[in-house]
């Protein structure tokens, strides 16, 4: 959320900032709507103020044995005034905490400036696209061939979109989750947590997804609790309405979690294969830093996710995102994308976002300086990685003519075995 002192400030930056996004919002109605509210907190502040004067002077009136009928009158006149007033700042209040909700973050000034994907910009490449002697196949046609995922059986079981890994793909998943969860708490210095897979409606709130991407996630049925779209939500509200010490920055967490989306939007896109699907697995990783390192640490994140791709020896590129493309809440994004050769495609299979105080605002997460002043923290997170597209590109660019799949070597040490 943005501060409404910074936008009263800022309108002109703020204006900027949605049209770069492509979004269409009026500024002016919320300056508007926050004229009002200053003008009516100063108005009920003031009859509450001759209110409390007014009847100050009841118990005076009455030693004089004056007749206080008039003022005990136009007390009850002005505190009826002081509720109709406090009515309407509500309705104000809520009305503008609802617009408020939905401003999306400022860009970063490093952020390609578009209105949609085709601005982004490689910033990065990495490794080199493999030659096969033989056509490749698709992870479609090499999981059906192997009996390790079923598609035709998860359309049976949930609907289209769903996912059933079977035998040593199964066992793919669990490997990675390992290898993933190792790397990051044993190199890059997070601390793993287990987070709840429901979460509530002020948690999805407090991270972004709700009011805007509401349609796009599973919502239990006369119960306010939402399944994650991503682990970000449960383990960024760690430490909502709380106050962080200075000293104990920055905080690195990972979490492995299934993660659910209903692509409300996406319909009839991607709708073969592991490319889009309701359900996927992902390991995590989310910072909480102080405004200062936020940006270096934004780095650090990209590469932590980077060198998961690195030790799985996959083609990846790291791709910034335009004003257009990036998150809601997002100040600044890094997709890293690999190379799927039967697809004949890139992937998205990390999203490396730099929050700034966006979510720390919405969520009430404080640093407690050293000085004792309070700052909002930054919260940043990022893919490291998403399973589902990550076994697309180790299937294809791991295959064999024959039809079976060699294993990235530092999986080995997991599954000390081939898939065949």
């Amino acid at each position: 959320m943005l501060d409404l002192k910074f936008i009263r400030e800022n309108s002109d930056l703020v204006k900027k900032s949605l049209k770069n996004r492509n979004v269409d919002l009026n500024i002016d109605s919320v300056l508007n709507l926050d004229e009002k509210r200053r003008i009516l907190i100063k108005e009920v502040d003031d009859l509450r103020f001759r209110h409390k004067k007014e009847n100050k002077e009841i118990p005076e009136l009455k030693k004089k044995g004056e007749n206080i009928d008039v003022k005990l009158k136009e007390l009850k006149e002005l505190s009826g005034k002081i509720s109709s007033i406090e009515k309407i700042l509500r309705e104000i209040e809520d009305e503008l905490k609802n617009l408020l909700l939905n401003i999306p973050n400022i860009p970063h000034d490093s952020v390609p400036v578009g209105p949609d994907a085709s601005f982004n910009k490689v910033v990065k490449e990495w490794g080199d696209i493999k030659e096969f002697k033989f056509k490749p196949k698709t992870h479609i046609e090499i999981g059906e061939k192997l009996d390790i995922i079923d598609f035709s059986r998860a359309t049976k079981i949930s609907g289209s979109n769903f996912i059933l890994f079977k035998g040593l793909g199964a066992r793919l998943v669990r490997v990675l989750m390992n290898f993933m969860l190792d790397l990051h708490t044993q190199k890059h210095g997070y601390k793993e947590v287990w987070p709840p897979l429901l979460v509530n409606r002020d948690s999805m709130t407090a991270t972004g997804q709700l009011p805007k991407l509401e349609d796009d996630m599973y919502k239990l049925e006369g119960e306010d609790y939402f399944l994650i779209p991503t682990a970000e939500v449960p383990v960024t509200n760690i430490h909502r309405d709380e106050i962080l010490n200075e000293d104990d920055l920055p905080i690195y967490y990972t979490a492995y979690t299934p993660c659910f989306r209903k692509e409300a939007g996406s319909y009839g896109k991607d709708t073969k294969g592991l490319v889009r699907v309701h359900q996927f697995d992902k390991v995590e990783m989310v910072k909480f830093t102080t405004p200062e390192s936020s940006w270096s640490e934004h780095e650090k994140l990209t590469q932590d996710a980077e060198e998961v791709l690195q030790l799985l020896g996959l083609k990846y590129r790291v791709v910034a995102l335009s004003t257009g493309d990036i998150s809601f809440a997002a100040s600044k994004c890094y997709d890293l994308e690999a190379w799927a050769p039967g697809l004949e495609r890139w992937l998205e299979v990390s999203s490396c976002s730099n929050f700034t105080d966006f979510q720390a605002r919405r969520s009430n997460i404080k640093i407690r300086r050293k000085d004792g002043t309070l700052v909002y923290a930054h919260t940043l997170n990022g893919s490291g990685l998403a399973f589902a597209r990550v076994i697309i590109c180790i299937i294809e660019s791991y295959q064999k003519k024959d039809g079976s799949i060699l294993i990235p070597e530092v999986l080995e040490k997991y599954l000390n075995i081939f898939l065949k």
